[in-house]
């Protein structure tokens, strides 16, 4: 998909906009997990969350190739829509981003504040997709798929930044969503010549990658109802699933019970808000917590986007205390 030299050309490319996020030891975590733990902290980007990589690499190449496009179209449940209308603005290039209906309040009102024309169609990511995917065809638009080489290359910079940093992990967790991410981990990984596993993140109430991940093809699901928004999907593609299958080690499923249990370890072990999908990789190694003894584990905050009223309801004061 790409080399290390084009991998650190595309960490120039996402440093101009984005520093490079912290790769931190929390000492409360550690005691949580029962062993060595180092978060990468992509909530700390401009946009609270790791995509932001992959929409600033995509918009770089898509300017300087195709100078003319009159704009993007895009359909997301909100951060590759915010890294799509963030790089979009700094570009010049007008940006239509469409979002299932019941979308995150706060998602859509950031997407809009970075300039993006917001509209809400169908019940789902999937409908949301197929919809922006027809508006493209009679509208000229450039349509940005939710997985694309770019915007791999683009979010492996912060796999690069924390493998430099740290690259004696024995195992790093993932969320999964469209794949880009954990994708991305695989192929700075895999460049570096480090032997870290790999474990994908999933939700339970939206396991599309985890099924298929098991049975050896590409397995859809009927519905996506996690309240984790980040992985709410339904159809993995194909392309992020064959690096998937080749990579990672395995795929965990988490419940949205055990996420919102992360989420309250990230705010009272660190003081960091986690959206659901950003806390899930935490969630996952505190399930495999006994197969973790004496080992260096990586945890991928990818995002910190979460709903005020969400929070308050989820993981707020009501919510059974933590251990």
């Amino acid at each position: 998909m790409f080399d290390l030299t084009e991998l650190e050309r595309a960490h120039a490319i996402v440093g101009q906009a984005v520093p490079a996020t912290a790769a931190r030891g929390w000492p409360l975590l550690a005691e949580r997990l029962g062993t060595q733990v180092i978060v990468k902290h992509e909530n700390h980007t401009p946009i609270g969350a790791f995509k932001v990589r992959g929409g600033l690499v995509y918009l770089e190449r898509l300017k300087r190739e195709r100078p003319n496009t009159p704009g993007i179209i895009s359909a997301t449940r909100g951060n590759h829509g915010q890294s799509l209308a963030f790089a979009a603005s700094r570009h010049g290039v007008p940006a239509v981003i469409y979002v299932p209906r019941g979308n995150s309040v706060e998602k859509n009102r950031a997407m809009k504040a970075f300039g993006a024309e917001l509209v809400e169609h169908g019940e789902d990511f999937q409908a949301a997709a197929e919809e922006a995917q027809r508006r493209a065809q009679f509208t000229g638009l450039h349509m940005v798929p939710s997985f694309h080489p770019d915007l791999v290359l683009g979010v492996a910079t912060y796999a690069l930044e924390l493998f430099r940093t740290a690259p004696d992990l024995d195992v790093l967790y993932v969320p999964i969503g469209q794949g880009s991410g954990i994708s991305g981990c695989i192929m700075a990984r895999d460049l570096l010549g480090l032997k870290t596993e790999i474990v994908g993140v999933q939700s339970t109430e939206a396991p599309s990658y985890a099924l298929s991940f098991a049975a050896g093809k590409v397995v859809t699901t009927k519905t996506s109802n996690t309240l984790a928004d980040g992985m709410a999907t339904r159809i993995p593609d194909a392309d992020a699933f064959a690096l998937i299958r080749k990579g990672a080690a395995r795929i965990v499923q988490v419940s949205d019970d055990e996420v919102a249990d992360a989420i309250r370890a990230y705010w009272t072990d660190t003081h960091n808000l986690a959206e659901g999908a950003g806390a899930a990789a935490l969630a996952a190694a505190l399930q495999e917590k006994a197969k973790l003894s004496g080992k260096r584990v990586g945890l991928v905050l990818s995002g910190g986007n979460i709903d005020f009223d969400l929070f308050r309801s989820w993981v707020g004061a009501e919510a059974p205390a933590m251990a």
